[in-house]
């Protein structure tokens, strides 16, 4: 499971160092796309695997399932780090996200996200009441 929040920072040429705790289940490859809300998705190669045959399963006679497939797997780039844990972020997903150098990478399960972090720190003042108020609606039990 992909844990924690980290502050990696966007060299001039797109690069990036993985966070260490990240690095082993991310050495063998990764798939790097558009996420919600302006975010990146970053998934384990065969994590993406898995998931994207789940949405190849949806109808495409829905509008909205074509639309998600369109935009998600239009912007994926399959990378695999560097030597130094590094990874390039292609140009089209850096403009997507807004991200230029400060960052923040989450750990979401089975994905990490990668998060211009002024972006970020909005998105947890915005949501942080309703995070609060809302565990037993989101997850029953908890």
């Amino acid at each position: 499971m992909l844990l924690g929040t980290y502050s990696p920072r966007l060299d001039d040429k797109g690069r990036m160092f993985l966070p260490a705790k990240f690095r082993d289940k991310l050495a063998g490859g990764l798939v790097m796309t558009r996420g919600q809300e302006r975010c990146l998705y970053v998934y384990p190669l065969a994590e993406f695997e898995k998931v994207a045959e789940q949405w190849q399963n949806g109808p495409t006679t829905n509008a909205g399932v074509r639309a998600y497939q369109r935009l998600l797997l239009s912007g994926a780039s399959d990378e695999i780090p560097d030597k130094q844990g590094r990874v390039t972020v292609p140009a089209i997903l850096r403009d997507y996200a807004g991200l230029t150098h400060e960052c923040t990478v989450i750990g979401s399960g089975n994905r990490i996200e990668i998060w211009d972090s002024a972006a970020w720190e909005a998105y947890v003042t915005e949501h942080e009441d309703g995070f609060a108020n809302q565990s037993e609606e989101v997850v029953p039990g908890l």
